[in-house]
């Protein structure tokens, strides 16, 4: 066992266990993480939960007594090659960020391959919930408050966008994996992705979309509904970083479609987009300290620089499911995945990249 210091805090220390959790029978491995994390539990006593909803890693929910009742201990093993594109230092750092904060979990230790945090009670999002006003307002004042934390807290604070799609695209190119998945869908041409980035990025890089701290992934699955708080949280930071206001909304409104299967047509309305919007506004200019005034030239800016960059978050999550069906042992039909996403943005493109900004 090692002590590991986070950087920029100096008197704020993660334990780190040298364990490793064998993905296929994590039993043995999780019981010798919660003899240092929870030595008061009588092994015999511990139950472990699997949540089947991730489809980049495990998650594993360990508790004596009632999952629903009593403390429970979230155990999450990496999925195989994740450190090719993820950045684990950075996760780790979010997780500090945002629970100093008020917006996430403690994260408990570090171990080799994976992590133990704290479970947020509540329910996970579904697409139900997804569209009520009440929820998805909370949603909203939720992202802005995260939006509004400041880059001194992080040091870099550059835009994350299109360094993660040159490596991700660099990694599909160069990597020679054997597939670990079949799929009885083609892969998206590599040639008309790469064309299509370019032009968008040439597109996107003139828009005035503040850079700040997002979490980069917020489909239904990582957004926790506490009814009797009336309060969200969001979780899962393995992609939180600093980037363009306008696509972690964007991102988040692509995922209104779904992820086992695609569809375009859920994608909120304008009325939808507009509320959410405005309430997000109202949120962001209260924490970052200003007159919380929206007008609706401002809730229009946003809206118009939002669909824009959705566009690119289909090439992202495209890249990411090229990757993934090379070295996943999740089952998930990743390349299928990946062509659906690969269609929506052909489907969203005419509508969203002629729009013009007021």
């Amino acid at each position: 066992m090692e002590m590991k210091r986070y950087p920029n805090d100096g008197c704020c220390e993660r334990l780190h266990l040298d364990v490793s959790v064998d993905e296929r029978t994590p039993q043995h491995g999780i019981l010798e993480l919660l003899k240092k994390l929870r030595p008061e539990w009588n092994p015999e006593d511990i139950q472990i939960k699997a949540f089947t909803e991730g489809i980049t890693n495990q998650l594993m929910g360990c508790y004596v007594g009632s999952l629903m009742q009593d403390p429970v201990l979230l155990v999450r093993v990496y999925g195989q090659m994740t450190e090719l594109f993820m950045d684990r230092d950075k996760e780790m750092e979010m997780f500090r960020v945002l629970h100093k904060h008020g917006c996430g979990p403690e994260l408990y230790c570090s171990f080799n391959n994976g992590i133990c945090y704290e479970f947020v009670k509540g329910v996970v999002l579904d697409d139900t919930l997804l569209r009520q006003p009440s929820v998805y307002r909370l949603i909203a004042t939720e992202m802005g408050k995260i939006h509004s934390i400041k880059s001194g807290e992080t040091g870099n604070s550059s835009p994350v966008l299109w360094s993660r799609l040159s490596r991700f695209l660099n990694l599909v190119q160069s990597s020679d994996a054997p597939k670990q998945q079949k799929s009885d869908v083609e892969a998206p041409c590599l040639k008309i992705i790469i064309k299509e980035m370019e032009e968008l990025k040439c597109h996107l890089t003139h828009i005035n979309s503040p850079v700040v701290l997002c979490h980069n992934d917020l489909l239904t699955k990582n957004v926790i509904y506490n009814q009797e708080k009336g309060a969200v949280k969001f979780i899962d930071y393995e992609y939180a970083d600093f980037n363009y206001q306008a696509y972690d909304i964007g991102n988040h409104f692509n995922e209104f479609a779904g992820i086992n299967n695609v569809d375009s047509s859920l994608y909120p309305s304008c009325e939808l987009q507009f509320d959410w919007l405005t309430a997000y506004l109202e949120s962001f200019k209260c924490f970052s300290g200003v007159d919380s005034t929206v007008t609706k030239k401002e809730v229009l800016e946003l809206y118009v620089q939002v669909c824009k960059f959705s566009l690119v978050a289909h090439f992202f999550w495209c890249l990411w499911a090229l990757l993934q069906a090379k070295h996943s042992t999740i089952d998930f039909d990743f390349q299928r995945y990946a062509m659906a996403r690969f269609n929506y943005y052909f489907e969203k493109k005419q509508e969203f990249f002629g729009m013009k900004l007021p």
